[in-house]
C-alpha cells in the first residue's frame, strides 16, 4: 500500500527482474504483493460516500467527488502518496509500514488536513481500509490463486502495510489459497529490503531461487537481491484484470 514505501533506487539486477529466468524453474512458490497486485482500494468517491455515511452524513455526489480529489492530494491509504507530508506527521509517516499506530496516525493525520466539516470523518475514512468492503480483489486474483493451489505451488503475500490483511482474505474466501503472510509491520522489514522476501521464503520452506515475486513497483523488484525471480506487472484500475495469468505461464509453464 501504501501498502508501499517510496520506491528506492533499483539494484543492478532490477532490469532483469521483469524477465524471470526460465532456468530458475521449477517454481515452488509465488510471493505476491497485495495492493495493486491482488486487490485495489475502492473508487475514491465511493470511499468518501461510505465514510461520510458512517458519520451519519449523506453527501451529494458532486461534493463527494470534490472531497475525494482533495483527499487524494493529501494522501490516501492504498492510494497515491501525499503531495506533501506536514512536519508534525513526518515521524509517523516514516514508520507507517512498521507500526499499526503509525499507519493509522499517518493517514488520519493526512485526512485531517482536508476540512470536510464532518465530525469523525478522518477516522471513518481510515476504517474503510480495514474492512473487506473498502477493497476490490482483481477479477483474475481468485482464478490464479486456485490454479497455483491445484498445481501444488505455495503462495505467500508480501506487503508493506501497517495492519492485518488476513481478515480481508478470509472475507473474500481466499484465505485457504494463501500459505503465509509476510507483512512489514510484523516482520520489521519493508520492501525492497531482502529480509522481508527471505522471511516469506522461510515461512514457506522454499529456497529463494525457487520462488517468484510478483508485484507492481520497484520495491517489489528488491526480491532480486534475495535471490528470487521477479515479475513486475503494470498498474491496473479496480475491476480490471492485472495480467496475473502471466504468473501461471512462468510458474507452471502453461
Amino acid at each position: 500500500m501504501p501498502d508501499h514505501a517510496e520506491p528506492p533506487h533499483a539494484s543492478s539486477g532490477a532490469d532483469d527482474a521483469v524477465r524471470p529466468s526460465m532456468s530458475r524453474r521449477p517454481v515452488e512458490a509465488v510471493l505476491f504483493d497485495f495492493h495493486g497486485t491482488l486487490a485495489q482500494v475502492e473508487e475514491p468517491r465511493d470511499w468518501v460516500l461510505a465514510a461520510a455515511a458512517a458519520c451519519g452524513v449523506e453527501l451529494d455526489r458532486v461534493r463527494a467527488t470534490s472531497l475525494a480529489d482533495r483527499l487524494l492530494t493529501a494522501g490516501r491509504a492504498g492510494g497515491p502518496l501525499p503531495a506533501r507530508v506536514p512536519p508534525r506527521l513526518a515521524e509517523v509517516w516514516a514508520d507507517r509500514d512498521l507500526y499499526e499506530h503509525a499507519h493509522r496516525g499517518a493517514y488520519t493525520g493526512l485526512a485531517e488536513t482536508v476540512d470536510a466539516g464532518i465530525d469523525g470523518f478522518a477516522e471513518a475514512l481510515y476504517e474503510r481500509v480495514l474492512v473487506p468492503e473498502g477493497w476490490l480483489p482483481y477479477p483474475d486474483t481468485e482464478a490464479v490463486l486456485k490454479e497455483l493451489r491445484r498445481a501444488g505451488v505455495k503462495v505467500a503475500v508480501v506487503s508493506n502495510i501497517g495492519f492485518d490483511i488476513r481478515p480481508l482474505f478470509a472475507a473474500w474466501g481466499l484465505d485457504g489459497l494463501v500459505d503465509a503472510y509476510a507483512l512489514s509491520y510484523e516482520v520489521g522489514r519493508c520492501k525492497p529490503d531482502p529480509g522481508i522476501f527471505l522471511r516469506a521464503c522461510g515461512m514457506l520452506g522454499v529456497d529463494p531461487e525457487h520462488a517468484l515475486m510478483v508485484g507492481d513497483t520497484p520495491a517489489d523488484a528488491g526480491a532480486v537481491d534475495a535471490g528470487c525471480a521477479v515479475l513486475v506487472l503494470p498498474a491496473a484500475d479496480a475491476g480490471r484484470a492485472t495480467g496475473l495469468g502471466a504468473v501461471l505461464d512462468l510458474a507452471l509453464g502453461s
